[in-house]
């Protein structure tokens, strides 16, 4: 394997099972939820519930989620989709005149990530629902104690937070953002995963909770009624599927733009990037990135009210002409054309002692979401509804029932049909970007997770790419010093707008599981967020 890059964070290694959160305490309810018996599917659960109360800027049960799964003994590749619609009364008329509002009630769209988690324990899961709700509740009660990285998203969206009664008395202190190691408790949450632990995800879209869910959000303003909930339904699917220097490379399938990511693999396969000068390289994978998202425009979008050709556009000949338009010498302007009048998740990974593996993505979108609670429920409502567009004609334009285009996706690589390794991160457009980095250092560097991991890295923004409205962008290329001053002024001169942050001070908080020959699981978690890997 590479040793270029010293890795600030040690390699965690062990021969049974493997997690990667972002945040340690979901880390540990992961490992245990291993420990006692359960699969991948089990932990999953448990770590996403878990992460929900001590990640509530990141995602929760008022969010949604794409979760991809492997099953070792039948070498099933599966994906689950939970993700909610617009409710019945959004429509695009309605937002027309003032816009679709970034914060408060009206940026809520119906959460599903409860739904996919119900699928995911029904069909594959051997420990008890109750058993996995258990550690959240725990959290929820007993508090869980404020981090750096809390404070600054606190920080940044204290203005939401504070208008809200219920999500200014939960998640600040006395209205001010909480200090080091201070305990944010959630009783109304634990209740409310109290009721979910006895009568399941179905109380929540269609039973009693999810009647007291519906008026609480009624009375906070909110457009989601008890048929916005009844509605809402996880699906299973097939994955979109690549090949890659001898990888196979699985993605979620739309309404994710899980096809961007696969496009630019398949773009730069066509590339010897281990024997590219850095600058070179770098430039390379941008210009890639600037292609891709020009289709992510075209054809992102609910495949439910729009049949996107992904197959043509991954397809040899179409990645042909992609790569053809790349100059290797000069960066090209390429906006997203759609001129009308920033986003958080999580993610995590795991992978069981059978072999099977989990790649989870799920999100509230901006930190703490709408910054809105959900009354006594104590859910924290998404502000999903920033992804809309409005333009007439546009694929992704918002329509009741419909699913809006999701950044998050969810990949999983495998060699000679076995599990090879799991990583993602959340960071909304940058998701895919940064995934297309970690990979490429894994399959073409042979740099193990950690290594990949704390590499520097970069993101380009294109003029309108901008996933929350408005769909702005500055044609910049944000990146981290670590690549060198050389690298940066080369870049400089093939015409990329350079934004220079501090070291591991990029965007993104990356896990990635790889699995050696010999079977030893590695895992790598990112120093840029709260994230922790563990393995046993």
């Amino acid at each position: 394997m590479s040793h270029r890059i010293r890795s600030h964070r040690p390699l965690i290694m062990g021969r049974h099972g493997a997690v990667g959160t972002n945040h340690p305490a979901a880390t540990q309810v992961g490992l245990d939820t291993l420990r006692a018996g359960g699969n991948a599917i089990d932990a999953t659960v448990a770590i996403s519930l878990a992460l929900g109360v001590v990640e509530p800027h990141m995602s929760g049960l008022g969010g949604d989620g794409f979760y991809s799964f492997h099953h070792a003994a039948s070498g099933a590749n599966r994906t689950v989709n939970a993700t909610g619609a617009a409710p019945a009364n959004a429509t695009a008329e309605r937002f027309s005149k003032q816009g679709i509002a970034v914060t408060g009630p009206l940026s809520t769209s119906i959460p599903g990530k409860l739904a996919g988690l119900e699928v995911l324990h029904t069909r594959w899961g051997t420990l008890s629902w109750a058993g996995l709700c258990a550690p959240a509740i725990t959290l929820a009660q007993d508090g869980f104690a404020v981090t750096h990285h809390y404070r600054h998203f606190a920080h940044e969206h204290h203005a939401a937070l504070a208008a809200d009664p219920r999500s200014r008395v939960t998640f600040l202190h006395d209205g001010k953002i909480p200090t080091l190691a201070a305990l944010i408790r959630q009783p109304d949450l634990a209740r409310t995963l109290e009721e979910i632990a006895a009568d399941g995800a179905e109380s929540f879209y269609r039973g009693r909770l999810a009647r007291r869910f519906a008026a609480r959000m009624a009375e906070m303003g909110a457009m989601i009624s008890e048929d916005d909930l009844a509605s809402c339904t996880a699906e299973e699917d097939a994955p979109i599927a690549i090949t890659y220097r001898g990888h196979t490379i699985t993605q979620t399938p739309l309404n994710s733009t899980g096809f961007v990511f696969a496009q630019m693999m398949k773009i730069v396969e066509r590339f010897n990037l281990a024997g590219m000068d850095p600058d070179a390289r770098v430039h390379l994978l941008v210009e890639a990135k600037k292609l891709a998202f020009l289709d992510r425009e075209r054809h992102g979008a609910d495949p439910r009210h729009y049949s996107a050709p992904i197959a043509e556009i991954l397809s040899d000949p179409y990645i042909d002409e992609l790569v053809a338009q790349i100059n290797p010498d000069r960066a090209a302007s390429r906006p997203i054309a759609t001129p009308e009048k920033a986003s958080e998740t999580t993610y995590f990974c795991v992978v069981d002692a059978a072999g099977n593996g989990v790649s989870a993505i799920q999100s509230i979108n901006g930190a703490f979401g709408s910054g809105v609670t959900a009354g006594d429920t104590g859910i924290l409502l998404n502000n999903r509804m920033a992804y809309w567009h409005l333009a007439q004609g546009h694929v992704n334009r918002l329509q009741p029932g419909k699913r809006v285009r999701h950044t998050m996706n969810a990949p999983m690589i495998f060699k000679e049909g076995k599990l090879w390794g799991v990583e993602g991160t959340p960071g909304a457009d940058n998701q895919v970007q940064i995934n297309l980095q970690i990979v490429t250092a894994m399959i073409d560097d042979d740099m193990d997770p950690q290594m990949a991991v704390e590499s520097p890295r970069w993101t380009s923004s294109q003029q309108g790419q901008g996933a929350n409205w408005p769909h702005d962008g500055d044609a910049s290329l944000t990146i981290e010093p670590g690549f060198g001053t050389t690298v940066l002024a080369a870049l400089e001169r093939r015409g990329h707008k350079l934004k220079l942050v501090g070291l591991l001070e990029g965007p993104c908080s990356v896990q990635a599981i790889r699995i050696a020959a010999n079977g030893v699981r590695m895992a790598g978690s990112d120093p840029r967020r709260d994230g922790w890997a563990g393995a046993y």
